[in-house]
């Protein structure tokens, strides 16, 4: 299918039509993955277009530069301000925003010192990630062959492109077995995320999730999730989860940015509880939505009006 979205993009400051922002076929980016990014999401309220967490998002993008030694003349307020403006620029009230901070064309060898630093943000309309039916009926799901990078290996809090390597070789296994979607562990054997969304398991009402130790990259969806949990009475702890935790759970959901708050239905061919949305998932959900739909009060001021 087309891209869904060809409108003005944000590059290194000015906006350029979507034609003009080109790469070099020799980028250092091509070859090595130097680049950090964000997925964040605009919704439509009733009181106009909002931004989800937008402060959050550039702050884990500010820290995963660093991370990776990419220094931006670009401040924190100033990549905000850049996410705003190209939604005003592209007209969209519901969209799926992409910052991405990457080495341009300079050196070729592993030293990226004389590459530049470039940065540039898209907008595109973009459903949702799992399938329209996912939110309610859940999705099938299998344990990846492969396993997250061990610590000290790959730096697990920065969101690279060069990291998702290994999440894209957990998604093609799972799509080509039949699956939705893979859960990839971590080096140690213990549950540690799916390709592009963190995890949860209900246990007797309470909800689990794997520590960042466990080589996960640790989500604001995520975040969002663990306040939203403990402000509804459930019991929240960051534990090891290991593999059969997830063929015995009451519940499973994945979580993130693209997903939401998507339910597990099975988990290597096992159904997990009734094999479909459970009421804990559907709890969380429910507050979830309300706030980013604007029916519910931002109490916690996650959403930052366009």
């Amino acid at each position: 299918m087309p891209f869904p979205g060809t409108g003005p993009i944000w590059f290194n400051g000015e906006f350029k039509t979507w034609e003009d922002v080109n790469l070099h076929v020799m980028s250092h980016v091509v070859h090595y993955g130097s680049s950090v990014f964000e997925g964040i999401r605009c919704y439509p309220t009733d009181n106009g277009p909002a931004i989800l967490r937008l402060d959050a998002h550039i702050d884990r993008l500010v820290k995963s530069a660093k991370i990776y030694r990419m220094e931006t003349k670009f401040s924190a307020d100033e990549l905000a301000q850049a996410c705003i403006d190209t939604i005003k620029e592209n007209g969209m009230d519901d969209c799926y925003i992409r910052p991405v901070i990457y080495r341009g064309f300079g050196a070729i060898g592993v030293d990226p010192s004389s590459s530049p630093v470039d940065v540039a943000i898209g907008v595109w309309e973009w459903g949702k990630y799992l399938g329209q039916d996912a939110l309610e009926k859940g999705v099938n799901v299998r344990v990846s062959s492969w396993n997250r990078p061990a610590a000290n290996t790959s730096p697990s809090l920065a969101k690279a492109g060069g990291g998702y390597l290994n999440n894209q070789l957990v998604k093609l296994e799972a799509i080509a077995d039949g699956y939705d979607e893979g859960i990839v562990l971590d080096v140690g054997g213990y549950v540690a995320e799916g390709s592009g969304e963190n995890i949860f398991i209900v246990v007797d009402g309470g909800v689990v999730t794997p520590p960042s130790s466990s080589s996960l990259l640790p989500g604001i969806t995520r975040n969002s999730v663990i306040t939203l949990s403990r402000e509804l009475g459930h019991t929240v702890r960051k534990q090891l989860i290991p593999r059969e935790a997830l063929y015995i759970a009451d519940e499973v959901f994945f979580t993130g940015t693209a997903a939401e708050i998507t339910p597990i239905a099975s988990v290597d061919r096992r159904n997990v509880g009734e094999g479909s949305r459970g009421p804990v998932t559907k709890h969380l959900q429910d507050a979830f939505f309300g706030i980013i739909t604007g029916k519910v009060d931002d109490r916690h001021g996650w959403l930052t009006r366009v």
